[in-house]
């Protein structure tokens, strides 16, 4: 009887012909009768959104409260609310985009009538969410649903610190409250570290991840302007509509400019992108307005579109497990979609630039701890000037130290707990070894002579994974990398036009005890220029040789420097530079030096000298307010500089080689101000991103 209700709920969610799985089933039964704790690892478009969907209803019919749901993205919530009023299920949902909403869904939930409340990790932790409406739902709660759990665990691609919290509430939950968590994303060992923190016997259901829509290519190509003109010419011919995923936002942004320029019609889509601009992105690929969307991962879990007809990459993954993911978007309701990806020289940098933000070395987590111990509540901002951490370092290693217990969210920022907390070193070195790992099997998915798709279900432990007889080396039908000249002189034409606006620092960073509040108009910098972002597909690449740590200096390229006078002369200033000044750079001062010196000679103007250090350079630092007070501790106007600012009369160009945080740039500028400079024009050859 239980039975034929569900096929009949499934049948609304998903049309007259749908029927349940054995595994779907066997799931809801566990939920719904047996009251348990369920882990369903299953392909992308297996139907695990069908499994709590119609828990929740028959949970509901029995009188039980309102279902959970943590979720991960935005764009997964939209989906899962739209999914579920298919199904005849009120959802609704809490999170970042709509507080106005929130007091009114808290009172909808109160009186019954919400089945399903979808909410983020990290408002698990909201101090307000987390002491005022989260004992309430936890004690009220008919079901407890956690969508992509391999977040979870930080074995997994995609670990979010606040998806650990989840342990916490788990063991909450009253006797007899059913979990269930879901993915398509697991191997072996996220299977068992999530079955460990759902805790109680949890049931495992784990089917094969095959895709049979899904044909899988590799296609190398020579360089950037190869790639970017390969996907031009290749992207008429693809089935439909679908994503081109890109590594960096500056490669989706530089990626989808030249598609538009070349007559495609595609968006570029990140984390950036702004939340009205994201929503209006994914209905146009839905209505198949566009022909893609060109995205970073922010476009991942969840976005559902069953005839999406391709994923490209643009660049590999980290992870085989991260790439399957991905490209699992594709084919859910088509016979046929093409994977193809497009290996970059610069893949493995980016990979790099991306390890580099693991959890910090000990005696840094000493210090945060050793500042909120002494401190008492501190934000985010006013640890960085007592911590060398980028924000979003910070914040996500306080994160984990909350989990941890050692440190608490509160009202106003964070506050240690005084709990005992050990550094668990063994734990973050294995973490770090498996993503190298990982990223040693992406090479050789590249590589490999075999079946694509069973390489990738070897990866994810899907033991019944076996030749698929349809990738290009099952079939033998390898993608030509030809590519027509023209086509690569427009790439390169695109990728090479030089130019990125810096924007100029209007406020000094929260936490220092002197500079507070807005920078005075009369010692600001005006809007810069860049040759490019280090991030990038096009200038990207040569600067990164040319920048990076232990490269050997010399005087300035002629093509950099060509390009650097290319960007110049596009410059709309409102007011023409009289003179150069250079930053001094201890470890390029050949490369900053000749840059300076040749700037002035082709635009017949004084070179004025460079600004110097009281003791040598500032230490490298990686958080705002610990720039600011590492530059303003070195930095100096040479007396015989500021008198020449002084009689030149007129605004200033200065010149260094890089962009990071942009506060040298900041304070330079300041000193050049107060020493006469009515502007100062800040001109860099990379920007960090």
């Amino acid at each position: 009887m239980l039975r034929e209700e569900a096929e009949g709920r499934l049948r609304a969610l998903a049309g007259e012909h749908a029927r349940l799985r054995e595994d779907q089933w066997a799931a809801i039964k566990a939920l719904v009768v047996d009251r348990h704790r369920v882990l369903v690892v299953q392909r992308t478009g297996w139907g695990k959104s069908a499994v709590y969907f119609i828990a929740t209803a028959l949970l509901r019919e029995l009188g039980e409260g309102p279902t959970v749901i943590v979720s991960p993205l935005l764009a997964l919530m939209r989906n899962q609310i739209a999914a579920a009023e298919r199904a005849g299920i009120n959802a609704v949902t809490v999170n970042s985009a709509n507080p106005e909403e929130w007091e009114q869904v808290y009172a909808q939930v109160a009186e019954g009538a919400v089945d399903v409340l979808l909410v983020s990790p990290e408002r698990l932790n909201n101090p307000e969410f987390r002491d005022r409406i989260l004992p309430e739902l936890a004690g009220s709660a008919g079901l407890v649903v956690v969508d992509e759990a391999h977040c979870i665990s930080d074995w997994g691609h995609d670990f979010r610190p606040d998806y650990r919290r989840l342990r916490s509430l788990f063991e909450e939950l009253p006797e007899g409250v059913p979990v269930l968590a879901t993915t398509a994303t697991a191997n072996a060992r996220v299977t068992r570290d999530v079955a460990e923190q759902l805790g109680r016997d949890t049931l495992v259901l784990r089917g094969p991840l095959e895709r049979e829509s899904l044909h899988l290519s590799v296609v190398r190509l020579r360089g950037a302007e190869q790639r970017l003109a390969w996907l031009s010419q290749t992207l008429h011919e693809l089935p439909g509509s679908g994503i081109v995923y890109t590594l960096t936002v500056a490669a989706a942004q530089e990626i989808a400019a030249h598609l538009r320029e070349q007559g495609h019609e595609v968006i570029s889509y990140s984390g950036q992108t702004e939340q009205a601009e994201r929503l209006a992105a994914e209905q146009a690929l839905l209505d198949n307005k566009v022909k893609a969307l060109v995205a970073t991962s922010a476009l991942g879990m969840g976005y559902d579109k069953p005839d999406l007809g391709f994923v490209v990459h643009v660049g590999a993954p980290q992870s085989p497990v991260a790439y399957y993911q991905q490209v699992g978007r594709a084919g859910r309701g088509v016979e046929r979609a093409e994977v193809i990806l497009l290996p970059g020289a610069e893949d493995r940098e980016i990979w790099a630039y991306f390890a580099s933000l693991a959890f910090p070395a000990e005696p840094v987590v000493r210090a945060v701890l050793a500042a909120l111990e002494e401190g008492g509540v501190l934000s985010a901002a006013a640890l960085e000037s007592r911590v060398d951490l980028s924000r979003n370092r910070l914040e996500m290693m306080l994160k984990v130290l909350d989990v941890d217990g050692a440190v608490r969210r509160v009202k106003g920022g964070w506050e240690a707990t005084g709990e005992p907390w050990g550094y668990d070193a063994g734990r973050y070195a294995q973490v770090a070894a498996e993503r190298e790992a990982e990223q040693r099997a992406m090479l050789d998915y590249l590589d490999t002579t075999g079946c694509r798709e069973e390489f990738l279900r070897r990866r994810l432990d899907d033991d019944t994974a076996t030749p698929c007889g349809r990738c290009d080396n099952c079939t033998g039908a390898h993608r030509s990398p030809e590519v027509e000249e023209r086509a690569v002189e427009r790439a390169a034409e695109s990728l090479r036009r030089p130019g990125v606006e810096i924007e100029a620092r209007r406020q000094w960073p929260s936490g220092l005890p002197d500079l507070k509040g807005r920078i005075r108009p009369e010692l600001g910098a005006e809007p810069g220029r860049a040759l490019g972002r280090l991030t990038d597909i096009g200038w990207g690449n040569r600067l990164r040789g040319l920048l990076a740590d232990g490269a050997p200096d010399g005087p300035i390229p002629d093509d950099v420097f060509a390009a650097v006078v290319t960007v110049l002369a596009s410059w709309e200033w409102a007011h023409r530079p009289v003179a150069v000044v250079a930053v001094p750079s201890a470890a390029r001062p050949l490369l900053v030096g000749s840059l300076a010196e040749r700037l002035a000679r082709a635009g017949r103007l004084p070179h004025l000298g460079d600004l110097g250090y009281r003791a040598g350079p500032p230490e490298r630092r990686f958080n705002s307010a610990q720039r600011v007070q590492a530059v303003r501790a070195t930095l100096a106007m040479p007396s015989a500089l500021a008198d020449a600012v002084a009689a030149a009369g007129g605004p200033i160009l200065l010149v260094d080689d890089r962009a990071d945080t942009g506060w040298t740039l900041t304070l330079a500028a300041a000193m050049l101000r107060h020493a006469g400079a009515p502007a100062v024009l800040p001109l860099v050859l990379a920007v960090t991103s």
